[in-house]
């Protein structure tokens, strides 16, 4: 008799099919089950709202979290950046696999980079984040830039730069990568220039806190570097009490000498959208080997932003 299909629970739009695809392939391989995906349209795909005024990137999440919980689905993979800082008690992070390049891109016309577009070009993006580093960045080196707020899928935001509405759009390059579209990039923003969003590039696979057999099976999935990583500069982001929507980047990375990783360093930067003010620090101690010491690199270090004056660079609150 062959075994009962684990079902995935996953957003409809094409990314998150990809990604969720490729997590239930290797999920069959280390399992041996057969894996069937679940499709669930979340309130984040059919409002047409800004993210921040509908309640962050939280809104991709809750209708999987709801089907989890109901028992719909076994297992759900979300973007780790859409995920809200706080944990369900009934439903537990099984596993973080390898990270993909955390990176932002450009896309822009006339395959031009972000410094040589012309000047008061129109760069869309529906990040504040995004938007307040590169507005500082255009403000620090004489760039004459104007951010332009959109929503929409990866097809939609690359069509505004092919229809000639927008000089270029900033997407991730995670997303690019895995739906197969990362040759249409023309210039990778270094992190130097912006700071991704905490968690950006990797994946969260998420199931119910009493299932121990699949907790078990999934975590073969995990990846303990990436996962430290993620979880200090989530705890920068919940010590900040920001929501995914805030102008937050954060991103902890591993310092190596030679093959080996010595230390990890948590960069985070908080700013007006306008790139105007800008509170940004880094902290760099041990690699974390528990989940406590990652909370504590990212709380440490949103202390020392909120004592230079981060917390009145965010607009609202988080609720």
């Amino acid at each position: 008799m062959t075994e009962k299909a684990l079902r995935l629970g996953t957003r409809r739009s094409k990314l998150a099919m990809a990604q969720s695809g490729q997590v239930a392939e290797t999920v069959r391989r280390v399992t041996g089950r057969p894996v069937e995906l679940v499709e669930i349209t979340t309130y984040g795909d059919v409002s047409r709202e800004a993210l921040a005024q509908i309640g962050g990137s939280g809104v991709f999440v809750t209708a999987l979290r709801d089907a989890l919980i109901r028992g719909e689905v076994d297992f759900a993979v979300h973007s780790l950046k859409d995920l809200p800082t706080t944990q369900p008690e009934d439903l537990v992070l099984a596993a973080v696999p390898v990270r993909e390049d955390p990176r932002d891109v450009i896309v822009a016309r006339d395959a031009l980079k972000f410094t040589d577009l012309p000047r008061g070009a129109r760069i869309g993006t529906g990040s504040p984040r995004r938007m307040a580093q590169l507005n500082a960045y255009a403000r620090a080196h004489g760039l004459d830039i104007e951010t332009v707020p959109i929503r929409g899928n990866v097809d939609t935001r690359i069509r505004y730069v092919h229809d000639g509405e927008l000089d270029a759009v900033v997407l991730a390059a995670a997303g690019l990568n895995r739906i197969g579209r990362i040759d249409e990039v023309t210039d990778f923003l270094s992190v130097d220039t912006v700071l991704p969003a905490p968690g950006q590039g990797a994946l969260a696979i998420e199931c119910a806190a009493g299932n121990a057999d699949l907790i078990a099976a999934l975590g073969e999935l995990d990846d303990p570097f990436t996962r430290a990583a993620v979880t200090a500069e989530r705890s920068l982001l919940a010590a900040l009490e920001a929501g995914c929507s805030a102008p937050v980047g954060a991103l902890a990375d591993l310092l190596a000498d030679g093959q080996i990783v010595k230390e990890m360093r948590l960069r985070g930067v908080v700013g007006t959208t306008d790139g105007t003010r800008m509170v940004q620090l880094s902290t760099t101690g041990p690699v974390p080997l528990t989940h406590e010491q990652a909370l504590a690199l990212g709380r440490d270090l949103a202390t020392e932003m909120l004592a230079q004056g981060a917390a009145g660079l965010m607009g609202e609150r988080a609720h």
